[in-house]
């Protein structure tokens, strides 16, 4: 009787496998962006790409979402499920942002620092993406998960201090000539900064699971 009621409860298994595929957008994401910040004619199909990923991530939030409140056991406990979902569409959500910013002021040309910022971007989602797929076997794989969401908090201090030095630049390039262009490049900086700042949301979440669990 009891082998018969949990093969008909949901799996919880396919929590593990939403939340890689959601890391998946996260990379697929992160990598458009990079190649926004490459400026020149790509932009605009790049800056698409990020929203086309942004709208897949959506629908995979959704559905865990959904889940959560569906199925009977969970593999951590609800809050955390929720809570590791969101962060990680916290930030994608916010890589769409930055593109919104370079198609509302038609942007084509970027500082070299932005670019910076967008490569510690993609290492970012490519540590994340990795730290997700440790999840279903995370007692085995603890000292890994802990290792790689120290490097996330390690890239993300680089992050800043390229992002202090990158908006030093521009207003000393454009204090006097150009007022604008400090204003709309300094709101590129705030916004690549953020997604930065979302990611270690993330690997914050996933060092809370890892503790209550292990």
């Amino acid at each position: 009787m009891l082998s018969w009621f949990q093969a008909l409860m949901p799996k919880e298994l396919k929590f593990f496998d939403l939340f890689s595929a959601h890391a998946d957008r996260l990379v697929e994401g992160a990598g458009a962006l990079r190649e926004v910040m490459q400026g020149g004619d790509g932009v605009a199909a790049a800056c698409a790409r990020v929203v086309e990923h942004e709208d897949a991530a959506d629908a995979i939030t959704r559905e865990v979402l959904l889940n959560v409140r569906r199925t009977f056991i969970t593999p951590f406990d609800r809050s955390d499920i929720q809570d590791l979902v969101t962060s990680l569409d916290d930030a994608i959500d916010q890589m769409h942002k930055t593109v919104k910013v370079v198609s509302l002021f038609e942007l084509r040309d970027f500082e070299d620092p932005m670019r910076e910022m967008a490569d510690i971007i993609v290492e970012a989602a490519l540590l994340t993406r990795e730290a997700v797929g440790l999840l279903p076997n995370m007692r085995q794989n603890v000292t890994r998960l802990n290792q790689v969401t120290e490097q996330i908090t390690h890239i993300e201090d680089r992050s800043d201090a390229i992002y202090d030095a990158g908006r030093k630049a521009l207003f000393l390039a454009h204090r006097h000539a150009d007022p604008m262009a400090f204003v709309v490049g300094v709101e590129v900086y705030s916004h690549l900064e953020k997604v930065m700042d979302r990611f270690e949301d993330v690997a914050n979440r996933i060092s809370g699971i890892v503790i209550e669990q292990v």
